[in-house]
């Protein structure tokens, strides 16, 4: 299965394993599944570690790409039709973080892996 990652599940999967939901674990564990990350999920960490709402076991710059690199996740970037078909959202969601994550897995044809419940408005498909 390919999916793409919301950012709190790589940080659930990272420092709080317990917290992911039964089928996010088991995607996350799957060799088989190609496990998308966003720039939009590093961007998004970048800011919360900066302004201190958010703290890794080291430089931002260091463990990011060395936990993708460890768990087999590949980068998604973000592409101009990405960008474009957030337009087209309703304004369900104000997080411009998780507006992106949702118009790259509509456009990408993913599901998300994510426990964000309001996700569904938007008719993409969630695991958790």
């Amino acid at each position: 299965m390919k999916a793409l990652l919301d950012t709190h599940a790589l940080l659930f999967w990272l420092y709080q394993p317990e917290r992911l939901g039964r089928s996010a674990r088991r995607i996350m564990q799957d060799g088989d599944s190609i496990l998308l990350w966003s720039i939009a999920s590093t961007w998004e960490i970048a800011i919360k570690v900066s302004i201190g709402k958010l703290k890794l076991d080291g430089p931002v710059r260091d463990v990011i790409p060395m936990e993708l690199l460890r768990n087999r996740i590949t980068l998604l970037p973000i592409e101009h039709h990405h960008v474009l078909a957030v337009a087209d959202l309703p304004m369900i969601h104000g997080d411009p973080f998780d507006r992106l994550l949702i118009a790259q897995a509509l456009t990408e044809g993913v599901p998300l892996v994510s426990e964000d419940g309001r996700f569904s408005a938007y008719h993409v498909e969630t695991i958790w």
